[in-house]
């Protein structure tokens, strides 16, 4: 599997492209407008840029992943890819129809994985006439530095399919692989969000401070981030939609979203992105 394909060349997009390229793939991005294809090639040069600063890659290795990634405009042009790993926003209507697009320009042996964070996948492989060949994988931000990926296998989802994102995640791009059902959450964010959730309620009780929440956090149990500024960093935007997802998928009131995450949402802080979340990064 060497013919990549990423929809989607955001901050998720970018990081799978980049990693995808670093490790021998050629890569194919889907964008929507030339500004965002621009943007998605200015993110992916950066940070492999970055990583020759480091020390963790040679200028030579990093102008070679450079070369293997190339944006297009045109999802005809992934009628030859292999594997397509779509990294759209996290909306089940967007991405739906972003599946039965595909479905009709791949071939049929192609594999369709998605990178949702909470939706359950048979949803969105319900938008194809394959189902078995549509699965689930999780990375998760920033993709270049967190070593995990949850593959997510529907009812309908071959072990063949299963098996290969499997091999490619954890042989060729190095991360460490966990299965999960498909239920919405999958592991992770099952176990984070009401986390999160929780820590947002305290705060907005007035019961402790956000310094004073991540400090004890961070100091008590070894976190190496607050849950605040770890909503922050995630960006409440996706904290919200995480929440709603498990809540419409189990209906327990310890994974309703808080009313203040819904408020900063609407307010437009939606974290570092935004400059302002629960703290001001202006």
């Amino acid at each position: 599997m060497n013919l990549i394909g990423v929809i989607g060349g955001g901050t998720m997009g970018a990081g799978i492209a980049e990693v995808c390229a670093k490790s021998g793939s050629d890569v194919l991005v889907l964008e929507t407008k030339r500004e965002f294809a621009d943007a998605a090639i200015e993110r992916i040069t950066s940070s492999i840029g970055r990583g020759v600063v480091k020390g963790k890659i040679s200028q030579e290795d990093a102008d070679a992943a450079i070369a293997r990634v190339r944006v297009t405009l045109d999802v005809a042009e992934f009628a030859d890819r292999e594997l397509v790993i779509e990294a759209a926003p996290e909306v089940e209507a967007i991405k739906h129809d972003i599946f039965a697009e595909l479905d009709d320009v791949v071939k049929p042996e192609a594999i369709l994985a998605t990178n949702t964070s909470s939706i359950p996948v048979i949803k969105i492989a319900a938008a194809t006439k394959h189902p078995e060949r549509v699965v689930g994988v999780h990375f998760f931000n920033p993709v270049p530095v967190m070593p995990l990926v949850e593959i997510i296998s529907t009812l309908l989802t071959s072990a063949e399919t299963a098996a290969a994102v499997t091999k490619y995640a954890g042989e060729t791009l190095g991360k460490t692989t966990v299965q999960a059902g498909d239920r919405s959450g999958f592991i992770v964010n099952a176990l984070l969000i009401p986390y999160l959730c929780q820590a947002i309620r305290m705060y907005d009780s007035g019961y402790a401070t956000a310094e004073d929440i991540d400090a004890a956090m961070k100091g008590g149990c070894g976190y190496p981030m607050g849950p605040l500024t770890l909503c922050d960093t995630v960006g409440l935007d996706i904290c919200l939609a995480a929440a709603e997802s498990l809540y419409a998928e189990f209906a327990e009131p310890h994974f309703a979203p808080p009313a203040l995450l819904r408020r900063m949402v609407d307010a437009g802080r939606l974290g570092r992105k935004s400059g302002r979340g629960f703290y001001d990064y202006s």
